[in-house]
């Protein structure tokens, strides 16, 4: 599409701002890498937790000493609660880089006739928290701030004990929050933010799938080498891994076979190649006193 504005600088978002509102231009490019960074880990997250059910999946059906799971449970099911503009990026995100089916996808929105464009596509749609929160693995907090407490209203109680919860409202702690929910399956990302010269490359794409299939893109949002003003702690990484790990409890696998699965998720079997163990997890001490099958 041809972009008329090009080169009318009058007609430019920065024109009809003054010299102090100019000097706070930079924010655009920080909420345009928090809006990236934020759909390409939680995205990254949905494809590492549906890669791992897949491969319990596959393993269950060839018959070996892992646990099955029930058909209707082998699939990702992931609920997005909210679908202002992180609700909407983030399943935009789902759909066009993830292989998680649409029916395996459902909103909880108070304005479930916004969204006729994902339920052509085979999404459900409703206006039920605790029906989503019933029914997924992994729940999305998107809704604004002020919503909040009647949303935890609504779940307190209700998440499955292995119901995975991914906050992205960056008001809120934790610790808060999982007192909101009585609920403390809990993951939420904190950004911090470096020093960065070309920080306006954020703004180059304008839709997030083309973004996080852009090879610059990726590599700015790198969890563990952020190179575009934006940092993530480690903290988030850790919470990954026991994401991993309560997934395959929650299919009532054992240690070893929980180790084995994660190990092949990331392909560590080079021969200079740190493995997870169980002292990954745990203190020495309780790792010594762990059978395989426990």
């Amino acid at each position: 599409m041809l972009d008329l504005t090009v080169n009318l600088h009058t007609l430019g978002f920065e024109s009809g701002l003054g010299e102090n509102e100019k000097e706070l231009l930079f924010l655009r490019a920080r909420s345009a890498g928090l809006n990236i960074c934020g759909c390409a880990h939680a995205t990254f997250l949905c494809k590492l937790a549906h890669s791992l059910r897949e491969i319990i999946k596959r393993r269950a059906a060839n018959g070996d000493s892992l646990a099955s799971e029930r058909d209707d449970d082998s699939g990702l099911c992931v609920g997005i609660l909210g679908m202002g503009h992180i609700g909407k990026q983030m399943l935009l995100s789902l759909l066009e880089t993830t292989e998680i089916k649409p029916s395996h996808i459902k909103i909880s929105t108070r304005r479930p006739e916004t969204a006729v464009e994902f339920t052509q596509r085979g999404i459900e749609c409703y206006f039920d928290n605790r029906k989503l929160a019933a029914w997924a693995n992994v729940l999305f907090l998107c809704c604004l701030p002020s919503h909040l407490p009647k949303v935890c209203a609504d779940l307190h109680s209700h998440l499955p004990k292995y119901c995975f919860v991914y906050s992205f409202i960056s008001a809120v702690p934790v610790n808060r929050l999982a007192k909101l929910l009585g609920h403390n399956f809990i993951l939420k990302p904190q950004y911090d933010f470096v020093a960065f010269d070309a920080a306006d490359m954020w703004l180059a794409q304008s839709h997030l799938p083309m973004a996080l299939k852009d090879p610059i893109m990726v590599q700015a949002s790198c969890p563990l080498a952020m190179s575009g003003g934006i940092s993530l702690g480690w903290k988030w990484v850790y919470g990954v891994l026991y994401t991993l790990l309560n997934i395959c409890t929650s299919a009532s696998l054992g240690s070893g076979d929980a180790l084995t699965l994660i190990n092949d998720l990331f392909q560590l079997k080079g021969q200079h190649t740190v493995k997870f163990s169980a002292q990954s997890y745990v203190n020495s001490s309780y790792a010594s006193g762990l059978i395989p099958d426990e």
